[in-house]
């Protein structure tokens, strides 16, 4: 409510995971989404199985870039 911004990391899949329950219960609060200045952002997994491979888990997982790309589109316009 501080900030009207909302961005949430996780690393599992972006689908039935639980940064997708976090934003949806946001979103059913009338008050908590009235009160948002930009749209709720999820950075999480892709919907595949963790890669065994170090390059490919990196792709698959979230990191510091994409978390910050999904800050700054929260905070622009």
């Amino acid at each position: 409510m501080k900030t009207g911004r909302l961005v949430v990391v996780d690393e599992a899949c972006r689908t039935c995971g639980t940064g997708g329950e976090i934003i949806s219960s946001v979103v059913e609060d009338a008050a908590a989404f009235n009160g948002l200045k930009a749209a709720p952002r999820r950075v999480c997994g892709l919907d595949v199985p963790v890669p065994f491979s170090p390059v490919m888990e990196q792709y698959v997982v979230p990191n510091k870039d994409k978390i910050a790309s999904a800050i700054r589109g929260v905070t622009e316009g």
